[in-house]
């Protein structure tokens, strides 16, 4: 749970609390579906924006390419050699993963080993563009300015301006 008078500060601390939180200048593992990759556009820009180094499939890391962001791209699958997306996940080059999924068979598969080896590892692992971004945007609004106070002090709102 996260509380606060603000969405983003209480959002930062639901994160902090859940594990899945993305370190300023770390570095992130993307692998996004083809249909999810347009509406990935603004999210990447932010993480590259917070100084986040950026390793992604090779699908994706032509499209963060496209962008004109630096971006270390990995083998998907990972019978094709090395180093490939699990090979950076078990070797913490990466601390955090964003995987969205696709029906695809082979895909699936591929992202299941994915998300495994996050899990794993214990490095947080997004499945759905609505929470990574939410995560990216507490990371670049640097949402550590939130407010500690007891429970019962948020009941009462936020503190009035003295006039």
């Amino acid at each position: 749970m996260g509380i606060d008078h603000e969405f983003a500060p209480a959002l930062a601390k639901a994160l902090m609390a859940a594990g899945l939180t993305i370190p300023p200048n770390g570095s992130i593992l993307l692998s996004i579906a083809d249909s999810s990759k347009t509406e990935a556009v603004p999210m990447i820009k932010s993480l590259a924006r917070s100084g986040c180094v950026i390793y992604a499939t090779e699908g994706t890391a032509a499209s963060v390419r496209a962008l004109g962001i630096h971006v270390k791209a990995v083998l998907k699958r990972i019978n094709q050699g090395h180093p490939n997306v699990v090979d950076v996940i078990l070797d913490e080059s990466v601390d955090a993963v964003i995987n969205t999924v696709t029906g695809e068979r082979e895909t699936l598969m591929d992202g299941f080993q994915i998300r495994r080896a996050a899990v794993e590892r214990r490095i947080p692992c997004f499945t759905s563009l609505d929470t990574a971004r939410a995560a990216v945007e507490s990371l670049a609004n640097n949402s550590s300015s939130y407010n500690i106070k007891s429970l019962a002090s948020y009941r009462k709102g936020p503190a009035k301006p003295n006039l």
